[in-house]
């Protein structure tokens, strides 16, 4: 057999494996979520408004599951990276690229708190996630208690965070009364004084100016477009 009738051989044997998943928490996310379909849908709506308002070229949607509000800033043409920390819920949002043969949203493994770094000889061969950016706009919808209450992290940190990788951001706050955010406290000591409405416009001010806040529909949920100047 030739060398490229190796690599043919090859390819062919790759291209027939299949990954069968199997469940997760995050890649059955939708079917375990506390949305009604008339809040999933207000949410999707205000998202492609405040789209509509920053116009971005780039777009990083954070902790994007299976990429269903990523696709509204994919659908409009615009360059989407749809990152997760959960590979199987990363592997259903390839699928389904493949599926439509879409060619502008792409799918990725990344975990959030331990993002990647400079890689490669000298660290110069591929460049952090910091490097690569900013983008034009991030997502980062039904994220922000999973940073602050599993992870610890303080308001000001995250904030910060989100201002070195993005010049504009649709970010979502869920209070603490919140099913899915008493969940994570079900578990462990409630510490956290200063998650609140307050504490996390006031952090979040210090590096973006809010342009609209929305409470989502059928729940106390505030959806925010914030971006960097005046």
């Amino acid at each position: 057999m030739s060398l490229l009738g190796l690599i043919d051989s090859l390819e062919g044997g790759i291209r027939k494996l299949k990954w069968r998943t199997q469940d997760t928490e995050w890649a059955d996310y939708y079917g375990d979520t506390n949305y009604s379909s008339g809040a999933f849908g207000h949410k999707k709506e205000l998202v492609a408004e405040f789209i509509e308002k920053i116009k971005p070229q780039t777009v990083w949607d954070l902790g994007a599951n299976v990429g269903v509000f990523g696709r509204v800033a994919s659908d409009k043409g615009i360059e989407t990276i749809s990152f997760d920390i959960d590979p199987a819920a990363v592997e259903k949002n390839y699928l389904e690229t493949i599926k439509k043969s879409e060619s502008n949203i792409l799918p990725l493994v990344l975990d959030l708190t331990n993002p990647s770094p400079d890689i490669g000889w000298e660290n110069k061969e591929r460049a952090s996630l910091f490097k690569r950016g900013p983008a034009d706009m991030a997502l980062a919808l039904a994220l922000v208690h999973h940073l602050a209450i599993s992870n610890n992290l303080p308001f000001e940190k995250i904030a910060r965070f989100f201002s070195d990788i993005s010049n504009a951001i649709i970010i979502e706050f869920i209070p603490k009364d919140d099913s899915q955010v008493q969940r994570l406290l079900s578990t462990r000591e409630d510490i956290f004084n200063d998650y609140n409405r307050e504490g996390f416009e006031g952090a979040f001010k210090r590096y973006f100016t809010i342009r609209k806040s929305v409470e989502i529909k059928d729940s106390k949920r505030i959806l925010y477009l914030m971006a960097k100047g005046d």
